[in-house]
C-alpha cells in the first residue's frame, strides 16, 4: 500500500471546517503530477482528483463527498486517507488510458469478472495451481459474491462469508462422471475437522484477495481498504503430518495391486509427488549416478533425487526394457495413469493393510521425509529431495521429528529422580 500523504490544513475534519468557502479546491501533492484536492462547500466538503500527462494537460475527477458531516463508509463518504486510495486509482487507470493499454469494461466490474482476469493473467504466466484455485473459487466464491461490484464489496461483507466458508460442509469428489458433488457436514466438536475447514477457507480468501488486489492494482476499484482489513483464521494452518510407520510402508506395498504397487514403491522410495512420477520417462533415470529427474514439478524447476539402492534396483527394473521417452509408471494395460486414478485403489490398499487413516500420496511424500528426519538428516538434504525452495516449509513439517541438541542436552543432564516405580508389566502392542 502506497504512503498516505499528510496535510495539516485538510487530514482532520475540524481542521477543513476552519478553511474558506470556494470554488477553487485546495491541492495536496501526491507524487508527480499527481495531486488531491479539497473543495469547501456552504454544506460540506468534496475531494477532487488531478493528473497532469505529459503534454501538461490537466485530468480531473469527482472522488465523493469529505466526511465533514459524516462518518466515512468508504463507498459514498470519504476521509483523507481513503479519498487518496480513490485519487491513486484514477492516477492508475489515466496512466493506462492515454497509454493506450486500458480495456473499460461494459457495466459495473464485478467480483466474477476480477476473478476471471485475475486467473487469465495466471494462465498467461504459467502459474501453478491454477486448476485447484478455478474450482475453489466455482464452489466457494462466485455463489456467493460473484455478482458483486467491486465498489460494492465491503469488509463485514467479506468477513460475513469468511465465516460461512469456515463451517461449510465439505465438498466430496463425484462418485461417477456426470454426478454432481455431495456434501458432508462436519464435526463441530471435532477440533481437528474445524481447524481443517478454517485452513480450507483461508486458502479460498487468499484466491479472493489475490483476484481483488489484481483488480486495484489495475485501476478497477479505488480502494483495497475492505479486503485487507479481513484477516485469516489463526492457528488453523498448524501442520498435521500423518506418516506411516516402516511397517506400514511394508504393508500398503504388499496390499497394492498389480503395476500400481509400482507407483507406491516409487513414491516411499522418492518422495515425489503423484504427478510426477505419472510424468516421469526413462530418461529421467540416471543408473550411473544413482538419481532420476524431476523436469516439471510443483516450483517450476526440475530437480535431481538421489536414490537408495533399493530405489536403484526399482528403477533398473522398471526401465530395463524401454526407451528413453517410455513413462516408468504405467497402468497394468500399458496405458498412463491419469490424474484422478491414485486414490481408489490407494483407499483400497490401505483398507487391506488396516492403515487409518487411509494413505494418500501426499501421506505416502511425508513417509518419506519423516523417516529421513528421524535418522537426523540434515533439513536443507530434505528440502532439496522434495523440491522445496528453501527449508521454512520441511522445518514446519519435519523439524520435531528430528533428533536435536536440546532434547539430547536435557536428556543427558537431568538427573534420575526416583519418582516412578519400575514395572514388570509389558504393554500389548494392538495386532494389524
Amino acid at each position: 500500500m502506497a504512503r498516505t500523504v499528510r496535510n495539516a490544513k485538510i487530514d482532520t475534519r475540524s481542521a477543513r471546517l476552519k478553511l474558506t468557502e470556494r470554488r477553487e479546491p485546495y491541492w495536496t501533492p501526491i507524487s508527480a503530477g499527481c495531486y488531491i484536492g479539497y473543495r469547501r462547500g456552504a454544506k460540506g466538503g468534496t475531494w477532487i482528483a488531478r493528473f497532469r500527462d505529459d503534454d501538461g494537460k490537466h485530468h480531473y475527477d469527482a472522488l465523493g463527498a469529505a466526511d465533514d458531516a459524516r462518518d466515512a463508509d468508504g463507498l459514498t463518504v470519504y476521509s483523507f486517507a481513503q479519498a487518496q486510495e480513490r485519487a491513486r486509482a484514477f492516477f492508475a487507470k489515466t496512466a493506462q488510458e492515454l497509454a493506450g493499454d486500458y480495456e473499460p469494461s461494459v457495466g459495473p466490474y464485478t467480483v466474477a469478472m476480477a476473478l476471471d482476469a485475475y486467473f487469465a493473467d495466471r494462465e498467461q504466466r504459467g502459474s501453478k495451481g491454477l486448476a485447484k484455485d478455478r474450482a475453489a473459487a466455482r464452489a466457494r466464491i462466485r455463489p456467493e459474491l460473484g455478482e458483486v461490484e467491486l465498489a460494492k464489496v465491503t469488509t463485514k461483507r467479506i468477513r460475513d462469508w469468511q465465516s460461512v466458508l469456515a463451517t461449510a460442509p465439505k465438498l466430496s469428489r463425484a462418485p461417477r462422471v456426470g454426478k454432481a458433488g455431495v456434501s458432508r457436514p462436519i464435526d463441530t466438536n471435532d477440533a481437528e475437522a474445524v481447524r481443517a475447514r478454517r485452513s480450507s477457507a483461508n486458502r479460498t480468501l487468499t484466491v479472493l484477495k489475490a483476484s481483488l488486489n489484481h483488480a486495484f492494482h489495475g485501476g478497477r476499484v479505488a480502494s483495497d481498504d475492505a479486503w485487507r482489513k479481513v484477516k485469516p483464521f489463526r492457528e488453523a494452518d498448524a501442520p498435521i503430518v500423518h506418516f506411516l510407520s516402516d511397517d506400514e510402508c511394508r504393508r500398503i506395498v504388499n496390499a497394492s495391486d498389480g503395476a500400481f504397487r509400482n507407483i507406491v514403491k516409487g513414491a516411499l522410495l522418492t518422495g515425489c509427488r503423484y504427478g510426477e512420477l505419472t510424468r516421469m520417462r526413462a530418461s529421467d533415470f540416471n543408473a550411473d549416478a544413482g538419481t532420476i529427474t524431476v523436469r516439471e514439478s510443483k516450483s517450476g524447476k526440475p530437480r535431481h533425487v538421489a536414490l537408495t539402492d533399493e530405489g536403484r534396483a526399482l528403477f533398473t527394473e522398471l526401465t530395463a526394457a524401454s526407451t528413453g521417452r517410455n513413462l516408468v509408471f504405467v497402468r497394468d494395460d500399458g496405458k498412463a495413469w491419469g490424474p484422478s486414478h491414485q486414490q481408489r485403489p490407494l483407499d483400497a490398499a490401505s483398507d487391506r493393510a488396516k492403515i487409518e487413516p487411509p494413505a494418500t500420496f501426499h501421506i505416502l511424500r511425508h513417509s518419506y521425509a519423516s523417516a529421513l528426519a528421524q535418522r537426523g538428516v540434515p533439513m536443507g538434504v530434505i528440502a532439496a529431495q522434495l523440491g522445496h525452495s528453501d527449508t521454512r516449509m520441511t522445518e514446519k513439517h519435519y523439524a520435531h521429528l528430528s533428533p536435536n541438541y536440546v532434547a539430547d542436552t536435557v536428556r543427558a543432564a537431568l538427573p534420575a529422580l526416583g519418582i516412578v516405580e519400575k514395572s514388570n508389566v509389558k504393554a500389548l502392542t494392538p495386532r494389524a
